[in-house]
C-alpha cells in the first residue's frame, strides 16, 4: 500500500470516527433532560462515571507511564477542568429555558468567544477578515435567538436560558485557550484531570439527596458518563490524530445538526424559519474563523495602449491573478 494511500484510509477512519462522537454529541440533551436530575447534578455524576471509564481506558492503555505532566501543566489542566464542568452546567440549564435545539445552535457560537479571548488575554490581533466573521456570526445569533418583545418583559426564562448558553459558550472558550497550552500530553489524561476535579468542585452544588429519586434516570446518567464522556472523547481524540483542521471543522457541525433532529424527534421541537436563517450564517461564519477563510477579489488588470497601434495590450500573468484580501 502506498503513502497516499495509506494516508487517505486513515483520513476515512477520522471521518467516520468524528461523525460517530458528533452524532453522539447530538443525542446529549436527550440524556440530559431525560435522567430528571438537575443540571448540577446531572454534571456531577456525568464526572463521576466518566472518571471510572477514562481511568480504566487510560490504564489499559498504559498512559499512566511518562504521562508528560509537570505541575505547570497540570495547573492548567485543573485550570481548564474547572471551566469545563460549570460550562456543562450551564448548557445543561439551558436546554430547559429555551430548547435543546436553540442552546445547542447559540453554544456553537464557541469558537468566536476563542478568537476574542485569545484578543484580551494574550493579545492576539484579530484580522478584518476575523472581524468580519465576528459581525456575521452575530447576525446570525440575533436570528437564532428569536426574540420577541414579550421575551424583553421582566423574568422571561427564555432570555435567562440564552444568557445560559452564552455563558457555556465563553466557558468553553476559557477552557479551549487553557488546555491547549498543554502540551506533551495525552489528550485522554487532561479530559481524566478535569472529570476527576470536577467530583469535589461540583459536590456542594449536589443535592445528593435527590439520588434516590432518579429511577430510571441512573441508566441516562450512567450513559452521559461512559458513552458521552467516555467513548465519545475516545473517537473524538482518535480521529484529531488523522485528520486535517478543515475536516474537523466541517464535521463538526454534525452536532448542532443531530441534536436539532433529536429534539424534533424525541420533543417535536422545531426551528422557526427566522432561526433558519440565523443557522447557516453561525455555521459558515465557524467554518470561516477555523479555517482562515478570506474573501478574494479579482486583481484589476491594468492595460497599456501601444501609442502606435490601437490594439489593447495583453493582461500580464500578475494581473490575471486573483489577491487576497
Amino acid at each position: 500500500m502506498s503513502t497516499s494511500e495509506a494516508t487517505a484510509r486513515q483520513e476515512s477512519r477520522g471521518a467516520v470516527e468524528l461523525t460517530a462522537a458528533m452524532l453522539l454529541s447530538g443525542t446529549l440533551g436527550v440524556f440530559v433532560v431525560e435522567s430528571g436530575a438537575s443540571p448540577f447534578n446531572v454534571v456531577f455524576y456525568r464526572c463521576v462515571f466518566g472518571t471510572l471509564f477514562l481511568g480504566l481506558y487510560c490504564l489499559i492503555r498504559g498512559f499512566f507511564k511518562n504521562h508528560g505532566f509537570t505541575a505547570k501543566k497540570l495547573g492548567l489542566a485543573a485550570l481548564g477542568g474547572v471551566f469545563i464542568v460549570f460550562n456543562w452546567a450551564f448548557l445543561f440549564e439551558s436546554y430547559s429555558s429555551t430548547s435543546i435545539s436553540v442552546a445547542t445552535v447559540v453554544y456553537h457560537t464557541q469558537p468566536f468567544f476563542v478568537v476574542m479571548l485569545g484578543a484580551l488575554l494574550f493579545k492576539d490581533r484579530i484580522t478584518a477578515h476575523k472581524a468580519g466573521w465576528l459581525l456575521v456570526a452575530f447576525l446570525g445569533l440575533i436570528l437564532v435567538a428569536g426574540v420577541s418583545t414579550s421575551d424583553l418583559s421582566g423574568g422571561s426564562s427564555y432570555l435567562v436560558g440564552l444568557g445560559y448558553a452564552l455563558l457555556a459558550a465563553l466557558f468553553y472558550g476559557l477552557s479551549t485557550i487553557i488546555t491547549k497550552r498543554v502540551t506533551g500530553v495525552k489528550p485522554h489524561l487532561v479530559a481524566l484531570v478535569q472529570v476527576l476535579l470536577g467530583i469535589p468542585l461540583l459536590l456542594p452544588f449536589t443535592q445528593l439527596d435527590q439520588s434516590a429519586d432518579f429511577g430510571t434516570g441512573w441508566a441516562w446518567l450512567v450513559g452521559l458518563g461512559f458513552i458521552h464522556t467516555g467513548v465519545m472523547y475516545v473517537l473524538m481524540y482518535s480521529s484529531y490524530q488523522k485528520l486535517p483542521t478543515s475536516k474537523i471543522a466541517v464535521l463538526a457541525f454534525v452536532y448542532p445538526a443531530a441534536a436539532m433532529i433529536c429534539d424534533w424527534a424525541v420533543y417535536g421541537h422545531h426551528v422557526t424559519w427566522t432561526q433558519a436563517l440565523g443557522i447557516p450564517l453561525i455555521v459558515a461564519a465557524s467554518l470561516g474563523i477555523n479555517l482562515g477563510w478570506r474573501p478574494r477579489l479579482r486583481a484589476a488588470s491594468t492595460s497599456a495602449s501601444d501609442s502606435d497601434t490601437s490594439t489593447p495590450a495583453q493582461p500580464t500573468p500578475a494581473a490575471r491573478k486573483r489577491t487576497t484580501v
